[in-house]
């Protein structure tokens, strides 16, 4: 399994771009200008493979800059947990809010159910909800790699902020300690914003984390 991380966009919202035998996965589109959208087209391209599913961790503005090119120039549809369908229909809200710039998002083609499997190449990644920065922030666990994109639930030395729409901060607790921290010290955390960490890493360091129970 071949990892690409990108940081795009004002809010340096983390874009991955995974492939498995020939299959490619596009984690949170983040690109939001020409430059950025052709510098993950080019990386997608490069790779050989057939992108094969574009998914969204959560529809904030800073994570779905890029779905309208991307998906325009691949063929391939969005998919999301429904609960984050509104944030998608409320895109240009969103954008206004912030003062940027936004193509608007496609309608999905799917939803992400949690507890379901999204299987591409020789993977397969576990779908897990992980509500509480937003209403259907989700997770993508690969086991047997020992490693979960996290989107803004957790992140190193920090964790998602909780004050925009249907935000919780005792629900996000609950997702970490319940959720990602039996996921076990050694599994990497590849979140939305900021370098790669362990779940171990969070637990011992992670001011929101130490000492801590759920809310």
């Amino acid at each position: 399994m071949i990892i690409k991380s990108f940081a795009f966009n004002p809010f340096s919202t983390n874009c991955y771009v995974v492939e498995s035998a020939g299959d490619v996965v596009l984690v949170d589109p983040s690109s939001q200008s020409d430059a950025e959208h052709e510098r993950l087209i080019t990386c997608i391209e490069s790779l050989g493979g057939v992108l094969r599913r574009i998914l969204l961790t959560h529809a904030h503005i800073d994570h779905i800059f890029g779905c309208k090119r991307l998906a325009e120039h691949f063929g391939v549809g969005i998919e999301v947990h429904a609960s984050e369908v509104v944030l998608l229909k409320r895109a240009e809200t969103q954008a206004a809010m912030f003062g940027v710039a936004l193509e608007e998002p496609p309608e999905p083609i799917a939803l992400i159910e949690p507890g379901t499997h999204i299987a591409f190449g020789e993977r397969v990644w576990e779908v897990l909800h992980t509500p509480g920065h937003s209403p259907g922030s989700v997770s993508f666990l690969d086991r047997e790699e020992g490693l979960v994109f996290a989107g803004d639930v957790l992140f190193a030395g920090s964790i998602g902020r909780t004050d925009l729409w249907q935000g919780s901060l005792p629900t996000l607790m609950r997702s970490i300690f319940d959720v990602l921290v039996p996921l076990g010290d050694d599994v990497r955390v590849l979140p939305g914003h900021g370098p790669e960490t362990t779940i171990g890493q969070e637990r011992r360091s992670n001011p929101f984390l130490t000492g801590q129970e759920p809310l």
